[in-house]
């Protein structure tokens, strides 16, 4: 694959832009503390692209807009029109989907010295302005990776089109159990923010290319022990129109929660190391089974002799289910208590 570079000399930065440091307690320029860059998947976002990237602040120190094999030339059209001379232009020789790009952007942004990545999509459902709250906990030195939650506002919610605040919050509870952040929601949120040190730590090119990319970003993170946080940010829907079909998230997004999950349980409890938590999973599992088989075996056996079954094999059953499913919920409060809370930018 060949990767193409354009660099806009035209014009001169936005005017630079201040934040709080919460540790000083004071007011000073991110940009001198730590490189912001900003990646942009493009593909079909011809119509918003260009305004979208004259709202992004001067706490930005270069934006990297990737081409993903647009066939409106969206990356041509930045390459012509964009007056901002921190844009750079990436072009895909073939279309990698909008994990893929984001993939791209994030090593460009890297090599380049950046400290803090931050993925904005193109077509304008995420507003810019945001930015600064957004990048507030990685330049705080709170978290690793944090994300936009349209959740946290009912009033906000309320505007989401209701066919996605159900598919969210149904994929919302399967990352959750996938990716073990138990306490993040709105996995899909395409408005996040990366710190270097969590990029370094991830197999990037391992990450799905497609719409599940967020989602399987999240399994990584965790495998890497990256403390990640949620950001209220308000659901805004214009007239933009989103390339996900649903039929692709139904049918293909279960499987791989249920394959990233496994992978997380094997890799955390069993391969790196043991805990408390790697028994009660296996006695759990363990107690359930034997008790559902040694059950079912002895109803039918009863049957076929004209019997019924007797209280001690009931009881014996039913009690060594139930003991099973109580390590199996002390292994779930377990795994939630294990989340992340040391950012990997602080060791």
């Amino acid at each position: 694959m060949t990767i193409h570079f354009f660099v806009n000399q035209n014009a001169c930065l936005a005017s630079q832009g201040n934040m709080r440091d919460p540790k000083l307690g004071g007011t000073k320029d991110v940009r001198e503390t730590m490189k912001i860059h900003v990646v942009i998947p493009s593909f079909k976002v011809e119509k918003h692209i260009l305004q979208v990237l004259s709202r992004i602040g001067g706490e930005v120190n270069q934006i990297w807009v990737v081409d993903d094999k647009c066939p409106n030339g969206s990356g041509e059209l930045v390459q012509s029109s964009s007056k901002d001379d921190r844009v750079r232009v990436i072009f895909h020789d073939e279309n990698q989907g909008v994990g893929g790009a984001t993939v791209t952007g994030y090593r460009a942004a890297v090599e380049a010295g950046a400290d803090v990545v931050v993925k904005l999509d193109g077509d304008g459902q995420m507003h810019p302005e945001d930015l600064p709250q957004l990048i507030k906990p990685i330049t705080a030195g709170l978290s690793d990776y944090a994300k936009g939650n349209r959740f946290d506002s009912l009033q906000e919610l309320m505007r989401m089109p209701k066919s996605r605040i159900f598919g969210n919050a149904g994929l919302s509870l399967l990352s959750k159990i996938s990716s073990g952040y138990w306490t993040v929601n709105d996995p899909n949120n395409g408005f996040t923010a990366i710190h270097r040190s969590a990029i370094e730590r991830i197999p990037l090119e391992k990450l799905s290319k497609r719409y599940f990319f967020e989602s399987d970003l999240l399994f990584r993170l965790n495998l890497a022990s990256a403390v990640v946080q949620d950001v209220s940010l308000p659901a805004r829907y214009g007239n933009e129109k989103s390339n996900l079909k649903i039929w692709k998230v139904v049918f293909e997004f279960p499987w791989k929660h249920f394959r990233n999950y496994w992978k997380r349980i094997g890799y955390r409890y069993y391969l790196r190391e043991w805990s408390i938590g790697s028994i009660e999973l296996v006695a759990g599992i363990a107690l359930m089974f034997t008790g559902a088989i040694f059950g079912i075996s002895s109803f039918l056996a009863a049957i076929e002799v004209g019997q019924t079954t007797t209280a001690g094999q009931v009881t014996f059953a039913s009690l060594t289910i139930i003991l099973g499913f109580q390590l199996l919920l002390s292994f779930v409060s377990y795994d939630i208590q294990s989340e992340p809370r040391n950012p990997l930018q602080g060791r």
